[in-house]
């Protein structure tokens, strides 16, 4: 990679369109790096106004850089392309998204001045295909390294063959420091009144998602599959948190099939999450699941997805069947009562199971792992990812 002295730290500018909330864990750490200079380039809200923006300290050296809606799913940042002629900056880490032609262009014209680009981003969740796929090969074989959330796309990447030294498995990561504390507070007998007051009993198992409520999600099949299991004579509750276009006719289709469900709404309160998702037997995520498998096992729950690797986000490799979760036939009711089904046969899952859970996310996905990742990364070093999560 170019653009490095041994004389002194990098000096990186990280360019997003906008740092969400569950971004602002890592942000913190790298701001606090030891082993390179962090500048955050990005606005101050998502251009579609859709997710709550992180609210960095002042510790944070963040630079404004406004995003411009073009239409669609294309998007403009005028700083992604000015970070390129910044000679303060000699490494440049770009989040690549193909039809936005900022980050064409900044990475462009950041190699053109000399600088090492390094993409931090999903990669390949399939491989190349068609005329996307061309376009998607193209885009990234632009940076000199790559920082991926999980091990297929490195896999990927390397069956095309790319240097597997040069592409940095990363994972990904929400705020660990709060969430574990918001973990401990929450006591057996709070998890059994949350029951209480959600649905009037505490014995009944509780199968939870956390999720925008949007098509892509499939939260109908998590309904479905509630009522497949009555009919077995496993009857669940379900809780969904979150809120989005689908919540009326899902909580149509719950009166429909019978199913006592609570919709909680949208929250962003860590302690309350906590408690909701303690109470609960299993995570259950129909559709692509992403930062929920995570968000899930660190509160010691468990995670039931769909098994289809091609149309799937990153996260998912850390669900161990039979240890931290269960993976299903997508789009199968029957498949997914099947899979939930080991997960109900208690009060709440095993401490077996809670332990596993929380292990792996405090192993690799968690804020000081992945600082230290991107820091071997942003410095030049080669890849060092050997370790399979899945492995004991």
């Amino acid at each position: 990679m170019t653009g490095m002295t041994s004389e002194r730290r990098p000096r990186v500018a990280v360019v997003y369109h906008f740092y969400p909330h569950y971004r602002r864990a890592i942000v913190e750490a790298l701001a606090q790096s030891s082993a390179a200079d962090f500048t955050f380039f990005g606005d101050d809200h998502e251009y579609l106004n859709s997710i709550e923006p992180a609210h960095l300290s002042s510790r944070v050296r963040f630079v404004l850089a406004p995003t411009h809606h073009l239409g669609g799913p294309f998007m403009w940042q005028w700083g992604a392309i000015a970070i390129a002629f910044r000679r303060e900056f000699d490494t440049v880490i770009f989040h690549p998204v193909p039809h936005w032609p900022c980050t064409w262009m900044g990475a462009i014209l950041a190699r053109a001045m000399g600088k090492s680009v390094i993409f931090w981003g999903h990669g390949f969740l399939a491989a190349p295909r068609g005329v996307n796929g061309l376009v998607r090969r193209a885009l990234n074989a632009l940076p000199h390294a790559h920082m991926f959330y999980g091990r297929r796309a490195k896999q990927i990447a390397m069956d095309l063959g790319w240097n597997p030294e040069r592409l940095h498995v990363i994972y990904n990561s929400q705020d660990l420091q709060e969430q574990t504390a918001a973990r401990d507070c929450v006591t057996l007998e709070r998890r059994c009144a949350i029951r209480r007051e959600l649905f009037g009993n505490d014995t009944t198992p509780v199968i939870v998602c956390t999720s925008r409520l949007v098509a892509v999600r499939k939260l109908n099949l998590m309904i479905e599959a509630a009522a497949e299991l009555a009919h077995r004579g496993r009857p669940v509750h379900v809780l969904i948190v979150g809120d989005g276009p689908e919540r009326a006719m899902l909580e149509n289709l719950a009166r429909e099939r019978g199913v006592t469900a609570h919709f909680e709404g949208a929250c962003y309160d860590e302690c309350r999450l906590a408690e909701l998702m303690m109470a609960s037997n299993v995570t259950v995520s129909p559709g692509r699941v992403g930062l929920t498998v995570t968000h899930s096992m660190v509160y010691g729950v468990p995670v039931v997805t769909h098994s289809d690797a091609e149309d799937q986000a990153p996260e998912s490799e850390a669900i161990i069947p039979g240890r931290t979760g269960s993976l299903f036939a997508k789009d199968n009711v029957g498949s997914l009562g099947d899979a939930i089904e080991p997960w109900i046969s208690s009060q709440f899952p095993s401490q077996a199971t809670s332990d596993a859970c929380r292990g792996i996310v405090e192993r690799f996905w968690n804020p000081l792992y992945q600082r230290r990742a991107i820091e071997r990364a942003a410095c030049g070093r080669n890849a060092d990812d050997l370790q399979d999560p899945r492995e004991p």
